[in-house]
């Protein structure tokens, strides 16, 4: 026994040495008892007398603790690095559903804030002007990757650098608007999802055919501030045109030009509205809300939160999940992708839902083909 004392090991400090001591401790046919110290988790060896079973049973323990090390997760994870992300955002972001299915979908790939993540959140309450000097503080702070949302904040970030990576969780044209070269093959610093908003114009167009009476004449609410008003606008009066309805095109990048707006779309006698897809729209949806039921106009949109708000109809890619998606690019790029080398996503599905309430108040009523087809119905 003596001559075994003189051959202990050093004070284990982590549960794979301690394994590997009771393997040699199996070996040399004595056990071990330990008491386990609360601050270091180190185990102080005692020694006793075993027999061959509880030699048996240390070595069955050793390989369960190797299997189990085995199947340990490791995204997220690496080396105890804690990874530095910057929010770039032109709405505000609290109590955002967005901001929370991007912080869930970090989460279900092992990146945890307070753990081994940090996000710089950055947002622009709906001051545009703002998100340039927002995105040099975050270039400032040398974040390790940069989500944008929208394309005011991609372009604002990507004026402000061109080496660390830029992920776009949500935007219409990013080939047209110049943030990537391909969709394929973006071949800079920036990648991402993009909504492709300006190509569902043929079936928002066939939606309001289908609700409105005898539509002749319809508006496009577009903005000015985003660099896909000019695709929106001229999808959706290519697909007017095909259906022999007319357009009329009403520009609003504050809350007065879309009071505006409103207003002379309804001198004008306009039978229905399709507003463009914008960060500035989606944040103003209340009010542009408001306005349709004031003047009588049932209102087409892109994204479901409009209609949550009391617009009529929407149709398009589900926004939330895009956000939940975007956490998988932020992923591939901290393990070592190369933005330019992941190709930019595109909707695979589109979701429609109808506002029954507001329908009713506008005197609507809702062909039963597309309340079959609505994957969700606000009574």
């Amino acid at each position: 026994m003596r001559e075994d004392r003189g051959r202990i090991l050093p004070v284990l400090t982590t549960w794979r040495l301690n394994a590997l001591f009771v393997a040699y401790a199996a070996s040399r046919e004595v056990s071990y008892v330990g008491r386990q110290d609360s601050s270091t988790y180190a185990f102080y060896p005692k020694w006793v007398q075993v027999n061959r079973m509880n030699r048996r049973r240390a070595v069955a323990a050793l390989l369960a603790l190797s299997a189990t090390a085995a199947s340990r997760p490791s995204s997220g994870q690496q080396g105890g690095k804690v990874w530095r992300v910057g929010y770039l955002s032109p709405a505000s972001v609290v109590n955002s559903q967005y901001t929370a299915a991007f912080l869930k979908g970090m989460r279900e790939l092992g990146y945890v804030e307070g753990k081994n993540l940090v996000i710089e959140w950055r947002s622009a309450d709906g001051k545009l002007e703002r998100l340039p000097s927002l995105a040099a503080e975050l270039v400032e702070l040398k974040v390790d990757v940069i989500v944008a949302v929208a394309s005011p904040a991609i372009g604002a970030a990507q004026k402000a650098t061109t080496t660390i990576p830029i992920v776009m969780a949500i935007t219409g044209d990013p080939v047209g608007s110049g943030f990537v070269k391909s969709l394929a093959r973006p071949g800079g610093n920036i990648t991402g999802l993009s909504n492709m908003g300006g190509d569902t114009g043929p079936k928002l167009v066939d939606l309001l055919t289908s609700v409105v009476p005898k539509l002749s004449l319809v508006g496009v609410l577009v903005t000015p501030t985003s660099t896909t008003y000019r695709t929106i606008s001229d999808s959706v009066q290519a697909a007017a045109q095909n259906a022999g309805v007319k357009t009329l095109v009403a520009e609003a990048s504050s809350d007065q030009e879309i009071d505006n707006a409103f207003s002379m779309m309804a001198r004008e006698k306009a039978d229905a509205v399709i507003v463009g897809s914008s960060s500035f729209f989606t944040q103003q949806r209340r009010q542009i809300a408001e306005l349709a039921l004031k003047y009588g106009i049932p209102s087409m949109f892109a994204i479901r939160s409009n209609v949550e708000a009391g617009g009529l109809i929407s149709y398009g890619q589900n926004v939330a999940d895009d956000f939940h998606r975007s956490a998988t690019y932020v992923d591939k790029i901290l393990k070592g992708a190369k933005p330019a080398d992941l190709p930019v996503e595109q909707p695979v599905s589109f979701e429609l839902v109808v506002n029954l309430k507001t329908a009713k108040a506008l005197g609507l009523t809702i062909p039963q083909a597309i309340l079959l087809r609505a994957d969700e119905v606000i009574q």
